[in-house]
């Protein structure tokens, strides 16, 4: 087993990790994401991503734009309850996520938009869930099939009942 598993490392250094990765032929998935507040609906993404290759990677957005996208929201659904977001900064989520058995590598992206890392890292897989994708599914390219011009690009269906403004929705209900 390698000693770097399960570690947070930076965009360069998992850069340089991918050219040994490529050399041994491991097919790369990369995952990214807020992960905050991690529920079940998290666990079973990154387990189903991590089914799609050699190894996970996933990238964690920074603070700035979680509360952005967290903004957007507010914005779009004016009953929603106005929460703080993240709740957990940037480096206690991929702390978390690092523990994670299906998750081998944790960047954190710090004012790097997620599609300049995809491009960078050149993963064989690109996994976001249903939402994210516009609830769109493609499956897997193979080894063969995959476009030279990207990652297959893999949408999985998120979690009914799951996610990070409802736990904060019920947090917030029973301290009523």
């Amino acid at each position: 087993m390698d000693d770097r598993v399960g570690q947070i490392v930076s965009t360069e250094d998992l850069i340089e990790l991918r050219k040994e990765w490529r050399r041994e032929a491991k097919r790369v998935v990369l995952a990214a994401g807020a992960f905050d507040l991690l529920h079940p609906g998290h666990i079973r993404l990154l387990e189903q991503a991590r089914s799609l290759g050699d190894l996970l990677v996933v990238a964690v957005e920074d603070d700035a734009a979680v509360r952005a996208a967290a903004e957007q929201e507010r914005a779009k659904d004016s009953e929603r309850t106005a929460a703080l977001r993240p709740v957990f900064p940037l480096e206690e989520r991929a702390e978390i996520l690092a523990a994670l058995a299906a998750v081998d590598f944790v960047t954190e992206l710090r004012n790097v938009p997620v599609n300049a890392l995809v491009e960078r890292l050149q993963a064989d897989v690109y996994v976001r869930g249903g939402e994210a994708l516009g609830a769109k599914r493609t499956q897997p390219a193979s080894h063969d099939q995959r476009d030279a011009s990207g990652p297959a690009l893999v949408s999985i269906p998120l979690e009914p009942g799951y996610s990070t403004a409802q736990m904060i929705e019920r947090i917030q209900q029973s301290r009523q």
